[in-house]
């Protein structure tokens, strides 16, 4: 297995953030495998959508939905309703595989590698991709 991290900045602001082309790259060369997307924080995770036509802010109006950033949450420590963003691995869990066919992403058409970031208060993530080859 080869395995590396790598920093993506997402900011102070709610975003699910395109990652496609890095791990598109990350796999490139490799053959025939698996690619493996671990976010190791307790407050993201990975997706695969569309982006582009709506579906990135789709996700974030159903996760304000689901998880309101109000004064419910029990952890409450950062930003007004930071524990929402605990929580919300349990629905966007913090990783994702996808085949890899003669070094490229065997991702359907509209689908893209997105990572999910609701906490505010952590403009910095780490992101491990791991390549598992064909045996």
């Amino acid at each position: 297995m080869d395995s590396e991290t790598r920093t993506f900045h997402t900011g102070d602001r709610e975003r699910v953030l395109d990652l496609t082309a890095e791990v598109a790259d990350f796999c490139a060369g490799r053959g025939d495998g698996l690619v493996h997307l671990f976010v190791p924080h307790a407050t993201a995770g990975v997706a695969i959508l569309e982006t582009g036509a709506g579906s990135d802010d789709d996700l974030l109006a159903a996760l304000a939905d689901l998880l309101p950033a109000d004064d419910r949450w029990r952890h409450r420590h950062g930003s007004p309703g930071h524990g929402r963003s605990h929580v919300m691995p349990a629905l966007v869990p913090p990783y994702a595989t996808v085949p890899v066919l003669e070094g490229r992403l065997a991702l359907g058409t509209w689908q893209s590698i997105c990572l999910v970031d609701l906490n505010v208060d952590n403009p910095e993530r780490q992101v491990r991709l791991s390549f598992l080859g064909a045996a």
